[in-house]
């Protein structure tokens, strides 16, 4: 298989998804929540949390200092995220071992034409070995046959 052709199963690999609504909703979160956006976000909004409770609300909001309910709500997000987080990383590890799979036997096959290529090219070697050889017992036979004619 030619490197062309090799891009072209992994594009059509990629084309047909067949991962559930569940499989793609885990990828997301799992691309979001590894992400600098996410970070970057997340950090916004807990600033903004704290500063909109501690000092616009003078600590008597919805959600005075200890945070208990900003607490709460990141607890919640750390048990919903990591399971969805596994999900998709077990999904990937099985892609990934498919993909193993596949380079194997691609390995295996391109090993199998080298070995055919090799025998092909012995056979030719060994076959102008022959043909030398026949060739350089024509030459000798007409040194001989030139030898014995200047010896007459």
């Amino acid at each position: 298989m030619t490197n062309k052709e090799i891009k072209s199963i992994a594009e059509l690999e990629e084309k047909e998804d067949k991962r559930t609504f569940g499989q793609r909703v885990a990828d997301r979160v799992a691309d979001f929540g590894g992400s600098w956006t996410f970070i970057l976000s997340f950090l916004f909004f807990l600033l903004v949390w704290i500063i909109f409770n501690a000092y616009f609300l003078l600590n008597d909001g919805f959600d005075p200092y200890p945070f208990i309910l900003l607490n709460l709500i990141l607890s919640c997000i750390a048990a919903l995220q990591a399971p969805i987080i596994m999900m998709s990383q077990n999904r990937q590890e099985e892609k990934d071992r498919e993909r193993a799979k596949k380079d194997f036997q691609i390995n295996l096959k391109a090993e199998q034409e080298i070995r055919i290529l090799q025998r092909k090219l012995d056979h030719i070697l060994e076959h102008q070995h022959q043909e030398m050889l026949k060739i350089q017992e024509m030459q000798i036979k007409l040194l001989e046959d030139i030898k014995s004619q200047l010896k007459k």
